[in-house]
């Protein structure tokens, strides 16, 4: 893919923009995010337009900010040619089944952008860590998924890989923020907590997986994550600059007058259920 010319990519930070300790201010963070999800909203439009077919690859250790990340990118764009996919735990019968299948319902059509938050690399890290698949399943997915991806590739989607990564000091600290932090401690599952004494075992995981799926056609982008803010604009400014979208914005429209309604009689406004109003104008 050549880099997107038209994209004016990330610009320098000024000294005003960053504060003492390095990380840069939340003015600046605000106006570059909003800047970034204009020109995604273009990419959007772009895609659509084109038929371009996206599918993008979001791992990492547990409190690498993955999930804020994909939040930002998502939240101005359209979920019907942008979503997300999470999926749970396999069932009994998708135990039974071609690793991959699961996985293949969800590939993007034409004008679609897929975000996988965790992917088939469930197998060569949590599984692989927690014993949920066997040696023979863990290798033969190191031989079955540079192939699998080669495919996808060749079948025209872009696919594109993000690994968060965050040091074992800072996942610490955020696992101790979310204990008291009433709407992220849903994020602590057992199994959360049993990885956090896994920390040498997932990086082996990381570093196998990387040896044998870094391939030319699908690379891995590793997205340094210890400031949530800087990740979250080093990646969508990164992910602009693959993807060579064009500003297909439409001319502005302007809004005729209304024409006037006529033979239209409102029934009673006691004749609905509103909504409590405990906030109301004062």
């Amino acid at each position: 893919m050549t880099k997107n010319k038209s994209n004016p990519g990330h610009k320098s930070k000024t000294k005003s923009s960053m504060r003492k300790s390095g990380k840069i201010s939340n003015s600046a963070y605000e106006n570059e995010l909003a800047r970034q999800q204009i020109e995604l909203v273009k990419l959007q439009e772009w895609v659509k337009q084109t038929g371009h077919r996206v599918a993008i690859i979001f791992e990492g250790r547990d409190a690498a900010g993955k999930g804020g990340t994909i939040k930002r990118i998502t939240e101005a764009l359209n979920p019907r040619i942008c979503q997300v996919v999470a999926l749970p735990a396999p069932t009994e019968r998708e135990k039974t089944q071609w690793y991959f299948q699961r996985y293949v319902p969800y590939l993007p059509a034409a004008g679609e952008i897929i975000i996988f938050d965790r992917s088939w690399y469930n197998r060569a890290g949590v599984e692989r860590v927690m014993g949920f698949c066997t040696e023979e399943e863990y290798q033969e997915f190191m031989r079955s998924c540079p192939e699998f991806e080669r495919m996808l590739v060749r079948a025209g989607i872009q696919l594109i890989k993000y690994w968060f990564s965050v040091s074992d000091e800072e996942q610490e600290r955020r696992f101790q923020k979310r204990l008291t932090d009433p709407t992220k401690r849903w994020k602590l599952s057992p199994m959360d907590l049993e990885s956090r004494k896994r920390w040498v075992d997932y990086s082996k995981a990381k570093d196998t997986m990387f040896a044998h799926t870094d391939i030319s056609e699908a690379p891995w982008y590793v997205v340094a994550s210890d400031v949530k803010k800087h990740a979250r604009l080093n990646c969508i400014n990164h992910l602009l600059s693959l993807i060579p979208y064009k500003d297909l914005t439409p001319e502005p429209i302007e809004l005729e007058d209304r024409p006037e309604q006529r033979d239209y009689v409102r029934p009673p406004m006691d004749d609905q259920t509103f909504v409590p109003e405990i906030h109301q104008k004062v």
